[in-house]
């Protein structure tokens, strides 16, 4: 098994009407294997950069290829085959997972939608449709409802604990929205690199 080649040419991204530069031409190749870190300050373009990657956004100008694939021409349904390309599947088995796992978390309807025409509710469901591609036994999820607004991050939430629930896998999510940790079996709490003491006095040991 090996990874895929993932290249960036000349990207930018900006939002609100382009009043805030995200990205400004930004070029970046990853040969298949590479085990790369992106680092950076708050607000230094990293989320944005790894949403154009992981073609839940699309960039206003240059390329993006995955696999050899230019991510602005894919579907819903061909961005969650992305996991599995380089892994052996089969391409139409890749499409067979993609659209269960679509009609999984409510979007069979939309599976041959751009993701561009997609609401942010509608993106956070591919993105977890693309989690569960490979029948994962874990899942790691950062921050899927912090832009969402209140209703739709709840929906995702419940939606998660489904699935966790239906295929039994462990499931890490952070979040700083307390209405979302009331909902999990248990909380880890981070302070300067550290785990706090459980107020409860369980043990919250990783």
């Amino acid at each position: 098994m090996s990874g895929v080649e993932v290249v960036v040419e000349d990207v930018t991204k900006a939002f609100e009407g382009g009043r805030i530069g995200a990205l400004c031409g930004v070029s970046v190749r990853l040969e298949p294997g590479d085990f790369v870190a992106l680092t950076g300050p708050s607000g230094s373009g990293k989320s944005t950069l790894l949403n154009l990657i992981g073609a839940l956004d699309r960039p206003d100008a240059g390329s993006i290829r995955v696999g050899g694939r230019e991510l602005s021409s894919l579907s819903a349904a061909e961005n969650v085959q992305i996991p599995m390309i380089g892994r052996g599947v089969a391409r139409r088995e890749r499409e067979r997972r993609a659209r269960a796992r679509l009609d999984e978390v409510g979007l069979a309807g939309r599976a041959d939608a751009s993701p561009t025409t997609l609401s942010g509710g509608e993106r956070q469901r591919v993105a977890i449709a693309r989690a569960l591609a490979n029948e994962p036994q874990l899942l790691l999820a950062d921050e899927p409802t912090g832009a969402l607004d209140s209703d739709t991050g709840a929906q995702i939430v419940r939606l998660l604990l489904a699935l966790r629930d239906q295929h039994g896998m462990t499931v890490l999510l952070v979040t700083n929205d307390a209405s979302v940790s009331q909902t999990a079996d248990r909380v880890l709490r981070l302070r300067d690199g550290s785990v706090e003491p459980d107020p409860l006095g369980a043990s919250s040991s990783v």
